[in-house]
C-alpha cells in the first residue's frame, strides 16, 4: 500500500492521522480510500479537502473492487 499519511480534522477540531491509500474518479466523482491501519474507508472528496463518506451499497462494491485490484497489482510488483 501507499505510505502517504494525511491529517483528518473532524467537526470538533480533533486531528487523526490516516493513510491515503489511493484516489480515483468514478462517474465524475472523486473518491479517496483512506486507511486507519486495520480498515480502509471510502470517501467522496472535493478540491477544498472536504470528505463525505460513501454509503451507497453499489458504490461501496465498486470501491472494494478498485481496492482489490490495487492490492493485487501491488503484490505483483513486489
Amino acid at each position: 500500500m501507499s505510505e502517504k499519511m494525511i491529517t483528518l480534522i473532524n467537526d470538533e477540531g480533533q486531528e487523526t492521522q490516516a493513510e491515503l491509500v489511493l484516489t480515483f474518479e468514478y462517474e465524475g466523482k472523486n473518491i479517496a480510500l483512506i486507511g486507519d491501519g486495520d480498515d480502509v474507508y471510502p470517501f467522496f472528496y472535493d478540491d477544498d479537502g472536504n470528505l463525505d463518506a460513501v454509503e451507497d451499497p453499489e458504490l461501496l462494491e465498486v470501491c472494494a473492487e478498485v481496492l482489490n485490484a490495487f492490492e493485487e497489482e501491488a503484490e505483483e510488483n513486489e
